[in-house]
């Protein structure tokens, strides 16, 4: 595996995500019984985008930082021939259970997502990355490059992710003082962080320590056009897919999203929706 600049703080970082699959296998965790139950279940995060990725029907996709799968299942479930891959090996287990309990023909790698060019050895129709991903990477120029080189001409970009502004907001917030406290551009060292709860499930986080990166809007969208990529779409959302803080207002009809008390909605967005596409040949 290639040595990376910041390998201790990833290697931590791997070993937090290991950590977490029981607590979000176990109880008050991802609902994957709901994807084992119902052949047809489509998890809400995929869902909430469905129409802005189109007819997957046919098209190779790989899943980026896939964790325990239910996510890449989903893809799969609209007619792709889906790919996901992740650095944490107990995560890549979880959801290799979870394809086999769900019927599911997809393919898991376990891998650094710097690594997925000689880790996969081929490339796709689409690149689609969830969301809480990108601010584990310290590098979002290698990784536009690494977008760029797993797509094949015409291939597209699908990136739904938290906003920038939204990880700014200050733990100490409330619904009628909002503050933000937490960086908007990258700090010269990563965010570290020792948390022995996740953002689901009752359980507790085993190895607790994490570290994460801050990445504007500019970054990114820039990151993704010097890798010669052109933008296609650009979305901003006011809602965000968890329980970001108690005071935050429940999404109805959603399991577990969440958005700004009303009064407050304008103010801060909280997610955003990114596509891209490489040139033909």
């Amino acid at each position: 595996m290639t040595e990376h600049p910041w390998a201790a703080a990833m290697e931590a970082n791997r070993r937090n995500w290991n950590a977490r699959v029981p607590v979000h296998t176990g109880p008050d965790g991802y609902d994957l019984d709901f994807m084992v139950a119902d052949p047809e279940a489509i998890c809400e995060v995929v869902a909430f985008d469905v129409d802005r990725l189109g007819d997957l029907t046919g098209l190779d996709v790989v899943h980026l930082q896939c964790h325990i799968g239910p996510d890449t299942i989903s893809l799969a479930r609209l007619g792709a021939n889906v790919t996901g891959l992740d650095l944490a090996e107990d995560a890549i287990h979880a959801a290799r259970e979870l394809a086999e309990r769900c019927a599911a023909d997809v393919r898991f790698v376990e891998a650094n997502v710097y690594d997925a060019v000689d880790a996969l050895g081929t490339t796709y129709d689409l690149v689609y990355t969830g969301i809480g991903a990108l601010n584990w990477l310290p590098d979002i120029a290698s990784w536009a490059e690494i977008v760029a080189a797993l797509l094949r001409p015409g291939g597209r970009l699908h990136l739904f992710e938290g906003h920038p502004v939204g990880w700014c907001i200050s733990d100490d917030s409330g619904p009628d003082d909002i503050r933000l406290e937490y960086p908007y551009f990258r700090p010269d060292e990563p965010l570290r962080f020792e948390e022995a709860t996740s953002y689901l499930g009752s359980g507790t986080v085993a190895e607790p320590v994490s570290y994460e990166w801050s990445h504007p809007l500019s970054e990114v969208i820039q990151g993704v056009l010097d890798a010669g990529l052109e933008l296609t779409r650009f979305e901003e959302h006011r809602v965000v897919p968890w329980r970001q803080f108690p005071w935050f207002e429940h999404l109805p009809g959603t399991y577990d999203w969440s958005q700004l008390p009303e009064a407050q909605r304008d103010i801060v967005p909280l997610t955003y929706t990114l596509q891209a596409r490489k040139p033909e040949a």
